[in-house]
């Protein structure tokens, strides 16, 4: 099976600003079921084994769709490192759904794509939007979630929140890169000025998508607890738990096996046979 790759597409959301995308499908007549990868906090569409992950689902049948978060740091000039640290002290969870909307409406008039089928997967803080963006948005009838967190309400409490209006910025080091990553005190405030619309837990409880949620029992960055605690609020979800598996499921950047990992690789095959059988 041929599998066409179309990478470093540009998209233009006029509410944010440009971001590049990736597109893997095999070629077919038919038309192809959407999956869209919504990456994490300090993620990005070229991290570790995430190009194996989107061959995988290309050769399911899927057309699978990553893309960069229009202020996750990287640049439409430089995709694979964080050159833009001003982009990302700028972000918040406003401007991350608005570019998930947007990748969604772009891909799903695709004329190689069956827009009645629609899926998110999204990773740890990826997941998070995902959840909300499900519940906003219809059109998306499957949900899977890898290592989400449960809120988005992840934020220095009482005296470091106090300084970090006091001071406009905290920073928290990359330990991969060492750089200080900056978070401007817009995001909090972006947080509450629509806290409701933000509410996880609110949104998980209410979305109509079928829903797969995965996570490893070794996860150092997103307990457990959060993929047991999604799963008590929709109850009609399957939860998949993958023994000892860390957070980003064996995969590392970089990642320069050309396979992928063992534990992600069940989380792919996982995810492809859910979405056979249930959308």
């Amino acid at each position: 099976m041929q599998i066409t790759k179309k990478q470093n597409i540009i998209l233009s959301n006029p509410e944010t600003k440009d971001f590049l995308a990736d597109a893997f499908y095999p070629e077919t007549d038919s038309k192809l079921p959407l999956v869209i990868f919504v990456h994490g906090y300090k993620g990005y569409k070229d991290w570790g084994a995430w190009n194996l992950m989107a061959e995988k689902f290309a050769e399911a049948g899927f057309f699978f769709v990553k893309f960069n978060f229009s202020h996750n740091g990287t640049t439409v000039e430089d995709h694979e490192n964080f050159a833009d640290l001003e982009a990302f002290g700028n972000n918040n969870y406003s401007k991350e759904l608005s570019d998930l909307s947007f990748v969604v409406d772009y891909f799903s008039k695709n004329p190689k794509v069956d827009d009645q089928k629609i899926i998110l997967i999204g990773h740890s803080r990826g997941g998070g939007i995902s959840i909300i963006k499900t519940c906003e948005d219809e059109r998306i009838n499957g949900l899977i979630t890898w290592a989400s967190v449960d809120t988005l309400e992840r934020f220095p409490t009482n005296e470091n929140l106090e300084k970090w209006k006091e001071n406009g910025v905290y920073y928290v080091e990359n330990g991969r890169t060492k750089q200080q990553m900056p978070h401007y005190y817009q995001f909090f405030e972006d947080f509450k000025n629509d806290e409701h619309r933000f509410d996880v837990e609110r949104s998980m409880e209410m979305t109509k998508a079928h829903v797969l949620i995965i996570h490893g029992t070794n996860d150092e960055s997103v307990n457990v607890k959060n993929a047991e605690h999604l799963h008590i609020l929709h109850p009609n979800s399957e939860l998949y738990l993958i023994e000892n598996a860390n957070h980003t499921f064996g995969a590392k950047e970089p990642w320069e096996n050309n396979v992928l990992p063992k534990e992600l690789n069940e989380v792919v095959e996982k995810s492809i046979d859910f979405i056979k059988q249930n959308i």
